[in-house]
C-alpha cells in the first residue's frame, strides 16, 4: 500500500461495483483498491478482495481502519439501509452514501411518498395500507390499472403494474399472505399508474450542493418490448434523449432541490448518491421512485461517459463540502446489455461456463465487461453465479454506433441457457430518430 497515493474500498459485489472500481482506475490518480466481498472480475482487474472473515459491518469498519483506507463507496441498497455508512463514520472513516435515516428515503416507501406530498414533490396519488382487506377495498374503489409496491427492500422487483383488478388483488395475495417479499411487504404503497417514459438520474451530493451525471434509461422487464416480469434491470443506456436540457431544468426546480431541501428540513441531511427514478408524464416529469445508491445496470452505461477524480467527487460529498471537480463528458453514448442466465427472473440454473469473456475485453478500447453474478470453479474458469451474470458495455459517438458495438461485444460471449433483450437503447434510438425527422422537416 505503501507505493499508493490513496486506498479505497468498495463494499458490493455486482456490476455496479465492478463499473465504480473500472472508473476509479480510469482516473490519474494512483489508488489501491480493495472491495468486499467483491467478484472475480474485480479481482481480475487488480482489486483486492477484503481476505479477513467479516461477520458485521463493524468488523469491515474495524478492517478498514487497520488497512488505512481513506474512501469507502458504498455500492448495493441494503447495507446502506442497515446503517453502514453510521458505524464507518462512528470510526473516524469517510464513507461515500447516506446514513441510515436518509437511506430511508428508498428503504421506506412509504417514508418516501409521505415525504414528496408534504413538500409538494410530484409523483403519482397514493395511499399506503398496512391491511390486506383496507388495500384490496381501495384497488376496487380506484380501479385498474394501479401500482402496487412492497414499501421495503425488494431487490428492485417490488413494484407491480396490474392493468386488471384481478391481477392487483393477486399482488396483494402474494405480498400479503404468501410473503413474497417477506417483511419489505408488511407495508404496500397503491398509486395510480403513470404514463411516459422512465429516466433515471444520477446525482452526487454532499446535502446541499449536488452534480448531475448523464442521464440513462433503464430497461425492467426481461422481454424485448418491455414484455415479460420485471428483473433488476436487463440494460441501459445514456444520455438519454427524452432528458433534454429544458427537461433537466425543471427537474432540477421541482425535483431535485426539493427533495435535497426535505431530507434537510426532516433531520436527515442526504449525503451520497440521490437516484431519481422518474417518469416523464404529459404533466411534466415525476417521481417514481428514489433510491439512496447507484442503479444497476444504468451504472455501466454512465461511468464510462465521466472522466474525472472519482476520489476527490466522492471523498469531498461525503466530507461535507463538494469539491468544485471538474470532469469532462465523452461527446456520445453508452449502451450497457445484460446476459442472464436462464430462468432468471426466477429461479435459475448455476455454474455454466462463461466463454468469451477476455476477447470480447480486449477487442476493442471502449468495450467493458462488468460481472454482476460470476464465481470460480475448481478449475479456476468463470461460471455462472447469479441470475445476472454480466454486463457488455460499449461507447461511440451514435447511439446506434454504440448499440452495434455492445451487441458486438454480446456475439462474442456464450454460456449455457443464456439470455438477453436484444433492443436495449432502442426506445433512444426511435427518439433520436424522430427528432431528426423533425429538425429536417423545419418544424
Amino acid at each position: 500500500m505503501e507505493e499508493c497515493m490513496n486506498s479505497v474500498l468498495i463494499v458490493g459485489s455486482g456490476g455496479r461495483e465492478h463499473a465504480l472500481l473500472k472508473a476509479f482506475l480510469r482516473s490519474e490518480r494512483p489508488l489501491c483498491m480493495f472491495a468486499f466481498p467483491g467478484n472475480p472480475g474485480m479481482e481480475r482487474d487488480g482489486c483486492m478482495l477484503v481476505d479477513k472473515p467479516i461477520n458485521s459491518w463493524e468488523d469491515l469498519a474495524d478492517w478498514a481502519v487497520e488497512n488505512k483506507i481513506e474512501l469507502t463507496v458504498v455500492g448495493p441498497e441494503a447495507p446502506l439501509v442497515d446503517g453502514i455508512v453510521d458505524v464507518f463514520k462512528e470510526k473516524g472513516l469517510i464513507a461515500f452514501g447516506p446514513s441510515r435515516e436518509a437511506a430511508a428515503i428508498e428503504g421506506s416507501k412509504a417514508f418516501s411518498k409521505e415525504l414528496m406530498k408534504k413538500y409538494g414533490i410530484p409523483t403519482a396519488d397514493f395511499s399506503i395500507f398496512s391491511q390486506k382487506s383496507e388495500a384490496s377495498a381501495y384497488c376496487q374503489k380506484k380501479g385498474a390499472p394501479i401500482v402496487v409496491k412492497a414499501s421495503g427492500l425488494a431487490g428492485g422487483k417490488g413494484a407491480i403494474v396490474c392493468d386488471t383488478l384481478n391481477e392487483a388483488e393477486n399482488a396483494l395475495s402474494e405480498i400479503f399472505d404468501k410473503k413474497a417479499f417477506g417483511e419489505a411487504g408488511n407495508t404496500v404503497i397503491i398509486e395510480e399508474k403513470m404514463s411516459g417514459e422512465e429516466i433515471s438520474v444520477f446525482v452526487v451530493t454532499d446535502g446541499q450542493s449536488y452534480r448531475i451525471l448523464p442521464v440513462s434509461q433503464d430497461h425492467k422487464a426481461v422481454g424485448d418490448g418491455d414484455t415479460g416480469p420485471n428483473t433488476g434491470g436487463m440494460g441501459a443506456y445514456a444520455p438519454a434523449p427524452v432528458a433534454t436540457a429544458g427537461l433537466m431544468k425543471q427537474v432540477e426546480r421541482e425535483i431535485i432541490v426539493p427533495s435535497l431541501k426535505a431530507m434537510e428540513a426532516e433531520g436527515k441531511r442526504y449525503q451520497g448518491l440521490l437516484y431519481c427514478g422518474l417518469m416523464i408524464t404529459p404533466q411534466g416529469p415525476k417521481v417514481v421512485e428514489f433510491n439512496c445508491r447507484f442503479g444497476d445496470p444504468e451504472t455501466q452505461a454512465v461511468l464510462p461517459l465521466v472522466t474525472c477524480d472519482w476520489f476527490e467527487l466522492f471523498h469531498s460529498a461525503a466530507g461535507g463540502s463538494l469539491s468544485t471537480t471538474e470532469w469532462s463528458l465523452f461527446p456520445g453514448y453508452g449502451v450497457s446489455v445484460v446476459l442472464a442466465s436462464k430462468g432468471y427472473p426466477g429461479s435459475y440454473q448455476k455454474g455454466a461456463v462463461v466463454d468469451g469473456l477476455d476477447e470480447v475485453e480486449h477487442a476493442r478500447g471502449n468495450i467493458d465487461i462488468y460481472h454482476s453474478g460470476t464465481a470460480l470453479d475448481e478449475q479456476q474458469r468463470i461460471v455462472t453465479k447469479g441470475g445476472r451474470v454480466v454486463a457488455v458495455s460499449a461507447w461511440a459517438e451514435t447511439l446506434s454506433d454504440a448499440i452495434a458495438l455492445a451487441y458486438e461485444g454480446v456475439g462474442g460471449i456464450s454460456f449455457e441457457g443464456m439470455q438477453f433483450r436484444r433492443d436495449i437503447g432502442a426506445k433512444g434510438l426511435a427518439r433520436r430518430n424522430r427528432l431528426t425527422t423533425q429538425v429536417a422537416a423545419g418544424r
